[in-house]
């Protein structure tokens, strides 16, 4: 049974990548930061999510703040949570960066690990996933209403995509098109401003 479990994990590092997006001009434009109550930019957001990997619905839940101040900070916090084949994969961090394309509700958030709470593997052996390693997802506000559904990302890590700092990923601020990579939000609600 263990190596069943083993190998369905191995078989969907695919979600480990669900937040790390490869860097591509054409995907990828610069913020529209406007200044919004003493923030240059502002997103929140806390929920649940679901990632769909072929049959398999994966249930995760979520939580962020993220405000970029006009003296050049980011301040905020996060923790991603997901059920990965029944084994628990949960992480907080300090948030560090912040981008924003406001008229497109699209937030990128980067940070760094603060507790890694995971006992799913590979989760909770590797470098990259230990407090002090760079962590970031990015989010979509799709507006208010019944028919709008926001979505998020799982989290991605040092070297995903071949991004290697959470800054350098609110830098690139990739968008594929069709939401590649982003997840439902099944309950809550994500602020983009």
């Amino acid at each position: 049974m263990r190596s069943l479990v083993s190998a369905i994990i191995a078989a969907t590092s695919l979600v480990v990548a669900v937040g790390c997006d490869s860097i591509s001009t054409e995907d990828s434009f610069g913020p529209d930061l406007s200044v919004v109550g003493g923030e240059l930019a502002h997103a929140s957001g806390g929920g649940q999510y679901l990632v769909t990997l072929g049959s398999e619905e994966l249930p995760g839940r979520f939580s962020f703040t993220a405000n970029h101040l006009p003296n050049g900070k980011t301040t905020g916090q996060l923790r991603y949570v997901i059920d990965l084949f029944g084994e628990h994969v949960e992480f907080h961090g300090r948030v560090t960066c912040l981008t924003v394309a406001e008229e497109d509700g699209r937030a990128w958030i980067g940070g760094e690990i603060t507790r890694n709470s995971s006992v799913a593997e590979p989760y909770v052996s590797g470098e990259i996933f230990e407090p002090g390693k760079d962590i970031w997802f990015r989010v979509l506000d799709s507006g208010e209403g019944a028919a709008a559904v926001d979505r998020t990302t799982f989290v991605g890590f040092e070297g995903g995509g071949g991004i290697i700092t959470s800054q350098e990923y609110c830098d690139a601020a990739i968008w594929p098109d069709d939401n590649a990579r982003t997840w439902p939000v099944t309950a809550g609600n994500i602020q983009v401003r």
